[in-house]
């Protein structure tokens, strides 16, 4: 099959002249609606219901970065690191996902932390036995 190059010119002039003539419209019944601030009850809400605890603090936090520390010394070398991994394993746990210890060792490998599979299943036996991921 030959395309003609007179019809493949025409058919891009009529595009160009397409996407030209509504370049400058403006949508007329679409109110401009700008994005929301999400509350903080909003964003916790959805995070439970996804399977996510709360960011511990104070003695709850040192007591996760223990845990995690006993399981796989390396994961807590990045303290933040460690505790959202954590909270995002507990939306596996929680949402009873299979290959729990593979998503571990790729949730708790970061920078130049590499965690095992063998390490993942301490540690997601730590966090069960915790509590950390009971909401």
């Amino acid at each position: 099959m030959r395309i003609h190059t007179p019809a493949v010119t025409a058919v891009a002039l009529v595009c160009a002249l397409t996407a030209c003539s509504n370049a400058g419209e403006q949508p007329s019944s679409t109110p401009e609606t700008t994005p929301k601030e999400v509350s903080q009850k909003d964003r916790s809400a959805a995070q439970a219901a996804a399977g996510i605890p709360p960011e511990p603090t104070g003695a709850d936090r040192k007591a996760l970065l223990d845990a995690l520390a006993s399981a796989a010394p390396d994961v807590v070398r990045y303290e933040d690191e460690a505790i959202a991994a954590a909270r995002d394993q507990c939306s596996a746990i929680n949402g009873e996902a299979g290959m729990l210890d593979y998503l571990a060792a790729r949730r708790f490998s970061y920078k130049d932390v590499t965690t095992t599979e063998e390490q993942a299943a301490e540690i997601n036996e730590a966090l069960k036995s915790l509590g950390f991921c009971e909401l």
